[in-house]
């Protein structure tokens, strides 16, 4: 096969047993890879328990992985979400995705139990379970500087161990699959790591093709201010976003009872370049380079962690947040659920935190201990636990990112539909919203948003499953990627043909989550946004979200998504999705 390799290795961590999947090449083309074909594999277990031994954990590349297609260093971890009980996924940077690929596989399915801690190390078709004992409670930076040799690297740390549902899987040291508690899979299965080593070639259908449509790729991302501009991603990272945030009035603060942080302009990306000093690197294969590492090797933090642990908690000591998005790595935890349940600490214990109490409380979660335990299950679970649960900033049990949805209300959409909860990248109205890319849209409005986030969710999940970096997009199109599968694969797509299987990717997950008791009640808001205004400052005012508004755009998202009038999916739209509606569950 030209794109794809053709095969799935399948581990049973109970037996020890491994096996060569081969799937039909019509699986392929509908499902693509990445997110969509870790969905197909998911569907048919995700009504068991998150932790049941059968419950598939998956790792998934797509067919532009390892192909030198602009932004394809990525790939898809997905599961049962431990936090939300959604289909949960992640996508992840670093090398696992092209090591995987280069070993001559496009995905891997763990399931079962080992029954002491272990790791698995792959080195092309060799697969060997390893006793993992001496790393046990190890931190992710310590245990990756003694497996880094082995090939690419993905762990979880003590987080997982403690049962924290926000646990995540760090990978290479710096990249983590963040949201849906997905590190916690890995304890489950008494797994500490997976380590991959390839020494394949990916086989490309036109290699002339294929330099055209990159290089294509390549002048539009050179000519985006957003992506390579002064101020853009490639100069300061993710973090370039947070002086614009504040000032159009929608940062969270104070767990979303305010929309603008006093001290924006101390703590904001510039600031932190001038005491770091940073050097640029990035996902293999990538020319944007957002990710910034300091000399002693810290990450800088991402636009979510650093508005989370500054205006969402009220700190302004940047060295809290550096260290707090450190620790944060080291334990494996997501940093934006960690921030927003401690966020909603501090609301229900009525002060904010110190920058001490920051730490130790992170330190105290990752470790299950005192009252790190109660946090360690989220901020809706600790928030209803208090008789508290108008303190919890969540979709779906999810907690909310770095953009407050009064002052966006494409996102305040966004955010209700997500099929992972409450979530920035599943259509990120932000680029039209506030980037004005490709068009500007009027933040302050539903009207026209349900097509708009419809047709974003449908783009995303094919971007997701191909797979490349969403950023790409703030300069390139999704025609430019037609030209780039068909070249790498040999299959003749055309942008429509990629959006239909975007649709259908969407629609299953739909499908899966309705199976375990989602329903359109659930695509709803903390009543927080209904009832209080953001922060205004007499020019610019940020009022509460109109409930009759929101409800009139999730009723036309419904109708375009083709649900039916309760948000659910429909035998009728699955069929012409061609999805098969009996094969998204055990029967």
């Amino acid at each position: 096969m030209n794109g794809w390799c053709g095969k799935i290795l399948k581990i049973d961590l109970s037996s020890g047993r491994t096996e060569a999947k081969r799937p039909e090449r019509e699986i392929y083309a509908r499902w693509i890879g990445g997110r969509g074909l870790a969905g197909y594999y998911l569907r048919d277990k995700v009504t068991r328990s998150w932790d049941h031994p059968e419950m598939p954990l998956l790792f998934f590349t797509g067919p532009l992985v390892g192909a030198t297609s602009p932004t394809s260093g990525r790939m898809t971890i997905m599961s049962r979400s431990p936090l939300t009980g959604t289909a949960g996924d992640a996508s992840v940077g670093g090398s696992l995705g092209t090591a995987l690929k280069k070993a001559g596989w496009d995905g891997l399915i763990i399931t079962g139990r080992a029954k002491t801690l272990c790791g698995i190390e792959i080195a092309d078709d060799q697969v060997t379970l390893v006793d993992a004992a001496a790393l046990a409670g190890a931190g992710t930076s310590g245990a990756y500087a003694r497996l880094k040799e082995k090939g690419a690297v993905a762990l979880a740390g003590p987080a997982a161990e403690a049962g924290v549902r926000f646990a995540d899987i760090v990978v290479d040291g710096h990249y983590a699959a963040g949201r849906a508690g997905l590190g916690l899979h890995f304890a489950a299965r008494n797994l500490k790591y997976l380590t991959v080593r390839g020494s394949g070639k990916i086989r490309i259908a036109s290699p002339e093709a294929l330099k055209k449509a990159k290089e294509d790729v390549r002048r539009l991302m050179a000519a985006s201010p957003v992506l390579l501009g002064e101020l853009g991603l490639g100069q300061y990272g993710t973090a370039a976003l947070y002086d614009l945030l504040d000032a159009r009035r929608m940062m969270p603060t104070d767990n979303f009872r305010r929309t603008r942080f006093d001290a924006a302009r101390r703590m904001n990306a510039h600031a932190f370049r001038q005491r770091y000093a940073p050097r640029r690197t990035g996902c293999r294969g990538c020319s944007i380079l957002c990710k910034k590492i300091t000399a002693d090797g810290r990450s800088l933090p991402e636009f979510e962690t650093l508005s989370h642990f500054s205006a969402l908690v009220g700190n302004t000591n940047l060295e809290t947040v550096m260290e707090a998005n450190r620790l944060c790595n080291d334990l494996g935890m997501d940093t934006i659920s960690a921030a927003a349940t401690l966020a909603c600490h501090e609301e229900i214990q009525g002060r904010p935190l110190e920058p001490s109490e920051i730490l130790s409380l992170l330190m105290d979660i990752g470790a299950g201990r005192g009252i790190g335990q109660a946090l360690g299950q989220g901020a809706a679970a600790y928030a209803r636990a208090c008789g508290r649960p108008e303190t919890a900033m969540t979709v779906k049990n999810l907690e909310l990112p770095g953009y407050d949805p009064r002052g966006a209300y494409g996102m305040a959409l966004a955010y209700a539909t997500s099929t992972r909860g409450g979530c920035h990248l599943r259509a990120y109205p932000i680029s039209h919203e506030i980037l004005r890319k490709p068009v500007a849209t009027d933040r302050f409005t539903f009207s026209g948003k349900a097509r708009i986030i419809k047709g974003a969710e449908d783009l995303f999940a094919v971007v997701d499953s191909l797979t490349a970096c969403k950023f790409v997009f703030f300069a390139a199109s999704l025609e430019e990627y037609a030209r780039i599968y068909t070249a790498v694969t040999g299959v003749e797509s055309s942008a429509d043909d990629l959006l239909t299987a975007g649709e259908r990717i969407d629609y299953s997950e739909r499908i899966m989550n309705d199976n375990n008791g989602f329903r359109g009640t659930d695509d709803d808001l903390p009543a927080r946004f209904f009832e209080l205004p953001g922060t205004g400052d007499g020019h610019l005012e940020i009022p509460p979200l109109d409930r009759a508004e929101f409800l009139k755009a999730r009723a036309a998202y419904r109708r375009i998504r083709g649900l039916n009038e309760e948000g659910r999916p429909t035998r009728e739209k699955a069929a012409e999705l061609a999805i098969d509606w009996d094969g998204c569950s055990e029967g």
